[in-house]
C-alpha cells in the first residue's frame, strides 16, 4: 500500500550475482486480509532510479462485505503511483480528489510539501466477492521539487502508450521508453512499464536510462543464463545491454528506473526527504492534528478517521 504500516520501511532479503548488480527477494507481510511483498527499499539498494518504495499488493480474495480500508495518512517529498492488475481502489485526497482506479489505469499523486489521502474498496465492489492485485510505488522527487504544491493526475487505460513487438506487449505507465512517452507529468528522467511476454519472447531493456530494474510478477525470465521466478527484482549495472527471455510459461514483469538522484533520501513512515529536519517538521505537524491549519488536511469526504503518527 502507499501507506507504510511501520515507522521504518523494512528491508527485504537480497543476494548478489556476477552478471547482475543486485537481486532482491522481498519479504511478505500480512496487512490483515491481504499480503504485501516489499522490494524497495532494500539493504544494498535504497532506490532504483528515483523509485524508493515498491510493493506488490496481493493477489488477495475478499468475501462479500470485505475490502481494503487504508485510512487517511500523510506524505511529503514523493509521488505515489498506483497500478492494478485486478480489483479497484477509491482514492480520496486533501486536494478534493475522489477517483476510482481500475486495472490498466494509473493514479499519480505528487505529495510535494504535504498531502493526505485514503484508499478504500468502494461500497459497490463490497456487494459481492472480489479480488485485488497490483503494484504501488513511491517516486522520490528531485531536491528542488520536494516542496512543490501537491497534485493529482488520473490517466485511464486507453491513455497509456502500448508497445508491441515479437511476443512483447508493454503498457508504459510513467515516463519515457522505446520512443514513447506516458501522459503523467514527471520531474526527472524515469520509466515504468507493465510488460507481458509470450513464452520465449525477448525483451531488450531500455539502454538510454542510467538505472534499470526488473520485477517478475508472474512466470519466469532468463537473464545471462540465470532463471528468475515471480517476486524477484533484479537491478542491473548502468550501461550494460540487457535482454530478458521469457520462460516456457511466459512472464509478466515490471520494468522501472531512470536517473539517479543527487543524493540519498531519508525515509520515515510515509515521509521522504533529503532533509531530516523536514521529516521532523512533518511528524510534528501530523501529530498536532490541526487539519487545514498547517501542512496537512484530511480529504473533504473522508474526515471521520485517520492513521495516527506512530509512536
Amino acid at each position: 500500500m502507499s501507506w507504510n504500516p511501520g515507522i521504518e520501511p523494512g528491508c527485504p532479503d537480497d543476494i548478489g550475482m556476477d552478471s547482475i548488480e543486485t537481486v532482491i527477494v522481498p519479504r511478505a507481510r500480512d496487512l490483515g486480509g491481504f499480503e504485501v511483498r516489499r522490494a524497495l527499499p532494500a539493504p544494498r539498494r535504497q532506490m532504483v532510479g528515483p523509485f524508493i518504495f515498491f510493493d506488490q499488493m496481493g493477489p488477495a480474495e475478499f468475501i462479500t462485505g470485505q475490502g481494503v480500508d487504508v485510512r487517511p495518512h500523510p506524505h511529503i517529498g514523493l509521488g505515489t503511483v498506483t497500478y492494478l492488475y485486478r480489483g479497484e481502489f477509491q482514492h480520496r485526497d486533501s486536494l478534493g480528489t475522489n477517483q476510482l482506479i481500475l486495472p490498466g489505469a494509473v493514479n499519480w499523486m505528487v505529495a510535494g510539501h504535504g498531502v493526505t489521502h485514503s484508499e478504500r474498496t468502494s461500497e459497490q465492489t463490497r456487494l459481492e466477492p472480489h479480488s485485488l492485485f497490483g503494484i504501488q510505488t513511491w517516486v522520490a522527487l528531485p531536491e528542488d521539487k520536494e516542496e512543490v504544491a501537491p497534485s493529482f493526475e488520473h490517466h485511464g487505460k486507453a491513455a497509456l502508450p502500448i508497445i508491441e513487438d515479437g511476443g512483447v506487449h508493454m503498457r508504459l505507465i510513467l515516463g519515457s521508453a522505446y520512443g514513447e512517452k506516458a501522459p503523467a507529468s514527471v520531474f526527472s528522467d524515469i520509466f515504468y512499464g507493465d510488460v507481458t511476454l509470450q513464452p520465449g519472447a525477448l525483451l531488450p531493456l531500455p539502454d538510454d536510462h542510467e538505472d534499470r530494474g526488473l520485477y517478475v510478477v508472474d512466470g519466469s525470465v532468463s537473464i545471462a543464463g540465470q532463471e528468475f521466478t515471480e517476486a524477484q527484482m533484479m537491478v542491473f549495472r548502468p550501461g550494460d545491454r540487457i535482454t530478458v527471455a521469457a520462460g516456457t510459461r511466459g512472464a509478466r514483469v515490471v520494468i522501472l528506473g531512470g536517473e539517479t538522484l543527487n543524493g540519498p533520501r531519508y525515509i520515515w513512515w510515509n515521509f521522504v526527504s533529503s532533509s531530516k529536519e523536514r521529516i521532523e517538521e512533518a511528524k510534528a505537524q501530523w501529530h498536532q492534528e490541526k487539519w487545514g491549519g498547517g501542512l496537512f488536511d484530511l480529504p473533504p469526504d473522508d474526515r471521520s478517521e485517520f492513521i495516527p503518527l506512530p509512536s
